[in-house]
Protein backbone atom coordinates (compact mmCIF):
# COMPACT_ATOMS: atom_id res chain seq x y z
CA UNK A 1 0.00 0.00 0.00
CA UNK A 2 1.48 3.10 -0.78
CA UNK A 3 2.32 6.37 1.50
CA UNK A 4 -0.63 7.94 -0.03
CA UNK A 5 -2.89 4.88 0.69
CA UNK A 6 -1.61 4.64 3.95
CA UNK A 7 -2.48 8.16 5.24
CA UNK A 8 -6.26 7.96 4.09
CA UNK A 9 -7.61 5.16 5.38
CA UNK A 10 -8.90 7.20 8.10
CA UNK A 11 -11.70 8.08 5.88
CA UNK A 12 -13.17 4.53 5.99
CA UNK A 13 -14.10 4.56 9.60
CA UNK A 14 -15.34 8.53 9.81
CA UNK A 15 -18.54 9.12 10.85
CA UNK A 16 -19.44 11.47 8.11
CA UNK A 17 -19.43 8.50 5.80
CA UNK A 18 -22.93 8.68 4.70
CA UNK A 19 -23.79 11.87 5.73
CA UNK A 20 -24.68 14.69 3.41
CA UNK A 21 -21.73 16.27 2.49
CA UNK A 22 -23.06 19.80 2.45
CA UNK A 23 -24.06 19.72 5.80
CA UNK A 24 -19.66 20.56 5.92
CA UNK A 25 -19.68 23.08 3.02
CA UNK A 26 -22.59 25.30 4.74
CA UNK A 27 -22.81 28.56 2.77
CA UNK A 28 -22.45 30.61 6.34
CA UNK A 29 -19.70 29.35 8.31
CA UNK A 30 -21.80 29.78 11.23
CA UNK A 31 -24.20 27.21 9.88
CA UNK A 32 -21.66 24.09 10.51
CA UNK A 33 -23.62 23.24 14.04
CA UNK A 34 -25.13 20.18 12.60
CA UNK A 35 -21.44 18.68 10.54
CA UNK A 36 -19.39 19.53 14.05
CA UNK A 37 -22.01 17.28 15.89
CA UNK A 38 -21.12 14.71 13.69
CA UNK A 39 -17.31 15.45 14.12
CA UNK A 40 -17.71 15.43 17.86
CA UNK A 41 -18.69 11.39 17.54
CA UNK A 42 -16.63 10.49 15.27
CA UNK A 43 -13.44 8.20 16.00
CA UNK A 44 -11.11 9.54 13.45
CA UNK A 45 -11.64 13.25 14.36
CA UNK A 46 -8.06 14.09 14.81
CA UNK A 47 -6.92 12.34 11.93
CA UNK A 48 -9.19 14.46 9.91
CA UNK A 49 -8.48 17.63 11.09
CA UNK A 50 -4.44 16.72 10.56
CA UNK A 51 -5.07 15.70 7.06
CA UNK A 52 -7.01 19.12 6.73
CA UNK A 53 -4.15 21.51 8.67
CA UNK A 54 -1.55 19.60 6.35
CA UNK A 55 -3.53 19.70 3.14
CA UNK A 56 -4.48 23.28 3.76
CA UNK A 57 -8.16 22.83 3.60
CA UNK A 58 -9.50 26.60 3.41
CA UNK A 59 -13.44 25.39 3.08
CA UNK A 60 -15.76 23.26 5.07
CA UNK A 61 -15.71 21.82 8.56
CA UNK A 62 -12.82 19.15 8.58
CA UNK A 63 -12.31 17.38 11.88
CA UNK A 64 -14.70 18.81 13.75
CA UNK A 65 -13.26 22.44 12.70
CA UNK A 66 -14.18 25.04 11.16
CA UNK A 67 -11.75 27.23 8.38
CA UNK A 68 -11.23 30.20 11.10
CA UNK A 69 -10.18 27.52 14.04
CA UNK A 70 -7.70 25.70 11.33
CA UNK A 71 -5.93 29.24 10.87
CA UNK A 72 -5.51 29.70 14.25
CA UNK A 73 -4.07 25.95 14.95
CA UNK A 74 -1.79 26.58 11.98
CA UNK A 75 -0.56 29.94 12.99
CA UNK A 76 -0.04 28.64 16.89
CA UNK A 77 2.14 25.72 14.52
CA UNK A 78 4.11 28.17 12.66
CA UNK A 79 5.06 30.02 16.25
CA UNK A 80 5.67 27.15 17.89
CA UNK A 81 8.16 26.55 15.11
CA UNK A 82 10.14 29.40 14.90
CA UNK A 83 10.32 29.49 18.97
CA UNK A 84 11.90 25.76 19.12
Amino acid sequence: MSIVNRRHTWRHHAACTHAEATIFFPEDESDALEARQVCAGCPVRLACLEYALETDQRFGVWGGTRPIHRDRLRAHRIEEERNG
